[in-house]
């Protein structure tokens, strides 16, 4: 498969990142009293392994420290540059303490270096490992296209190479909690519905969806609006201009609205946030508010 050239005599287990097998939607099958696991090494059944490499593959597994019980981990080993490309070719054990095989999908992993910085992110396809044994340890190569590296050098020790539990957990609702006294539980699980069936956000997308537009008898404008956040950190708005748009195309209201204190949204998450438009902001015109849309304008100086 070409990928054996990549493990060396001179490499070395590094930081193991184990998470609990649930955030996986892995079943936990707790049997015995024994606290911790070990794994044993494990190849792809497709690999067909020269001896010398069998070698270095359990000198390397036999570094690896025992798991708890029902955990999934990822044991960095070490980076390579490709100086053709300039990908990183990261290499590591894929690890299980579980007592049942598993096979995985569609998982976003990250790199992070000795203080937890995000230095590179992207998505692979898990079953491309095949079947991982129960209460084992499988080498890997992932590469980073130069494209998902946000950094101009490998890290120093101490670097992971991480499950994105963000993305592994899905889009969700942040209900901030003044909404969530305000409203009943049934309005609160429908609120979560919508945000399922909204369409998937790009990566690091920051989008606003309009939910609910009212004229009030003081002919104010109120309108909530979902503010999604694709991204995997928390954003913070502080000003926010925005224009709202009715069924036509026509330019029903324009505001800038100061948030103090800032209006933080949740990594992977939709936050539903009220605005309301005083008259003097509100299109004279008649419009139609059967389908509207909020956008965000660019703030003047």
């Amino acid at each position: 498969m070409g990928l054996f050239s990549f493990f060396k005599k001179t490499d070395k287990v590094g930081t193991d990142s184990a998470i609990d097998s649930k955030e996986l939607g892995q079943t936990a099958d707790q049997a015995g009293n024994a606290n911790t696991v070990e794994t044993k090494l494990s190849f792809h059944p497709d690999w067909h392994v020269p001896q010398e490499q069998k070698y270095i593959f359990n000198f390397l597994a036999n570094e690896l420290q025992p798991l708890k019980i029902n955990q999934l981990s990822l044991a960095a080993i070490n980076i390579e540059v490709d100086p053709r490309t300039k990908a990183w070719n990261v290499k590591a054990f894929v690890r299980s303490s579980l007592n049942q095989a598993i096979q995985l999908g569609e998982i976003e992993l990250l790199l992070l270096d000795k203080e937890d910085k995000q230095i590179a992110s992207k998505s692979f396809n898990f079953a491309e490992l095949g079947k991982i044994p129960a209460k084992s340890a499988r080498p890997w190569v992932f590469t980073f296209e130069k494209s998902t590296v946000a950094a101009d050098e490998v890290p120093e020790e101490g670097w992971k190479i991480a499950f994105n539990l963000i993305s592994l957990r899905g889009h969700q609702l942040d209900l901030d909690e003044t909404w969530k006294k305000q409203l009943p539980e049934d309005q609160q699980e429908a609120l979560k519905n919508i945000v399922k069936d909204l369409p998937k956000l790009g990566k690091n997308e920051v989008n606003f969806t309009g939910l609910q537009a009212k004229v009030h008898d003081d002919k104010s404008l109120v309108t909530s609006i979902f503010i999604r956040n694709g991204n995997n950190k928390a954003i913070n708005i502080e000003q926010l201009p925005l224009e709202i748009v009715d069924a036509n195309g026509q330019l029903v209201a324009k505001g800038s609205f100061r948030l103090d204190p800032a209006l933080s949204v949740q990594p992977n998450s939709t936050k539903p946030w009220t605005f309301i438009f005083p008259e003097d902001l509100v299109s004279k015109e008649e419009f139609d508010l059967s389908r509207w849309s909020a956008r965000v304008t660019q703030q003047q100086k």
